[in-house]
């Protein structure tokens, strides 16, 4: 496929200065079963090309499912028609400098048992999980699903550009939800999502899953409220990823910064001269930007735009060091930023995105931190969030809590939740749990962009406790 992008290249009668084609291949299976009945079992495929050309310093797209060598051309041709037209309203001189070319064939280490497992093997196993969440009269709904996306990526450019990168994605969700009179309440995975099949589709854990969720959502029927009132916060893995991505990840992207998601996502409070002056949060915070972690939704090579791929420190020991953006950004901005140019298919043009978006580990065991608190409430699993269009005010509710007091872990709590504002609640950050706590986690779903765009982004974190957080219960 490569090589037939760039014969094509070669073919193409373009009135720009520069050109990319940029093919994506996805091959997917979904299986959804609900209640021991099978809700979804298909097979998929999404193919088609992004052209891209640069024009006056204005770059400008057009996509095609059509990949023969009209429709390309065709695209192309549309392509310049877009730049003759909008280029006088262009906001920055772009140059090729935006696109560095780039050579190789990335291909991530595949799994064997993806594909030594039959689709009747797959659907036993999520049968086998449904049928074991049924525990009681009580459990109303039980979901089982599976996603699996292989995709490819075919990028070539006028300057040079000759690579491949292939990415296998999947996505695992059991859910139960309990109905008691008036009472209701659900409990789930969190939803596992990566790049590791072998881990995340694991029989014994898919089980024991099943056990854990439907003995909790009994627990939370008859659990007392959440209290209300300041307490020291414990979060697991799977709502600190959550906390990450809405209140550093997207305040960091410097498309946001620039005022460019305004519209739709929403702006940032984060200002320019904040990068390597604002002391964002204590200094036991530290994130980085790193597509290279193996395993995680967003780990990747090379971006959207040619960039290479690598780790950086977005924010380390509190202090703000860089944004999320790639070179466009970057260059109208003058703010460092990442290889984190991205898009969500072959039909929707790159812009700045999250990638892996990884909170370092501490030197506290999960006990250690119990033990250290005397009021306290430890909550588990996101089923709620809201924050305001600049990210400062925020408020998180999740599936399943329990009281810390005098060191230990107590009562299990329903319905918890915690409200904060961004800096205050980085800076009460007081312990990070060591590496041993670590879970990757993401989410394949982060929208952004007009046209939309879900994308695919990674967060790996260890447990935090945080300082006097408001808490609260309600909600159903």
């Amino acid at each position: 496929m490569l090589d037939y992008l760039n014969k094509s290249l070669k073919k193409l009668d373009v009135s720009a200065d520069w050109i990319s084609l940029r093919l994506v291949k996805d091959l997917g299976r979904s299986k959804h079963i609900r209640n021991g009945k099978i809700r979804k079992n298909l097979r998929y495929e999404n193919l088609g090309v992004m052209v891209e050309v640069l024009k006056d310093g204005f770059f400008s797209y057009a996509g095609t499912c059509n990949i023969n060598s009209e429709g390309i051309q065709n695209a192309v041709n549309q392509a310049c028609r877009y730049a003759d037209i909008f280029s006088k309203y262009k906001i920055h001189n772009f140059e090729m400098t935006e696109r560095p070319p780039f050579q190789g064939k990335i291909k991530q280490e595949k799994s064997c048992l993806v594909d030594s497992l039959s689709e009747l093997e797959i659907i036993d196993l999520l049968m086998m999980a449904n049928n074991k969440m049924k525990v009681s009269p009580k459990i109303v709904t039980a979901e089982s699903i599976i996603d699996v996306i292989n995709s490819t990526t075919f990028y070539v450019s006028s300057n040079g550009s000759l690579w491949e990168q292939e990415n296998e994605f999947v996505v695992s969700e059991s859910q139960v939800t309990a109905v008691d009179g008036p009472i209701t309440q659900s409990r789930s995975n969190g939803m596992e999502c990566g790049q590791d099949f072998e881990n995340i589709f694991n029989k014994e854990k898919i089980l024991n899953t099943a056990d854990t969720i439907s003995r909790e959502v009994l627990e939370l029927l008859n659990a007392q409220e959440c209290p209300d009132g300041k307490r020291d916060l414990l979060l697991d893995t799977d709502q600190m990823y959550l906390q990450i991505h809405e209140s550093i990840g997207h305040p960091l992207e410097l498309d946001r910064i620039l005022g460019d998601e305004r519209n739709y996502a929403g702006h940032s409070f984060v200002k320019r001269d904040d990068f390597g002056n604002l002391k964002y949060g204590s200094d036991k915070l530290n994130i980085v930007f790193d597509p290279t972690y193996q395993g995680e939704l967003a780990s990747y090579k090379v971006d959207d735009g040619g960039n290479i791929a690598q780790k950086e420190y977005l924010i380390k020991n509190g202090k703000l060091e860089r944004g999320i953006g790639g070179l466009e950004s970057q260059k109208r901005s003058g703010i460092l930023g990442t290889s984190s140019f991205r898009a969500s298919s072959w039909n929707r043009p790159p812009i700045d995105r999250m990638g892996n978006i990884n909170m370092l580990s501490g030197n506290h065991s999960f006990d250690e931190i119990v033990s250290s608190t005397e009021k306290g409430i430890y909550m588990q699993t996101n089923k709620s969030w809201s924050i305001d269009d600049y990210r400062i005010k925020f408020q998180f509710g999740t599936e399943y809590g329990r009281l810390i007091e005098n060191g230990k872990l107590t009562k299990t709590v329903k319905n918890p939740n915690y409200r904060g504002k961004t800096l205050p609640f980085w800076h009460s950050l007081d312990k990070v749990g060591s590496i041993e706590t670590i879970k990757v986690w993401g989410s394949p779903f982060c929208g952004k962009g007009e046209p939309n765009q879900a994308i695919k982004v990674g967060h790996v974190s260890p447990v935090c406790l945080f300082r006097n957080v408001e808490v609260f219960g309600g909600g159903s």
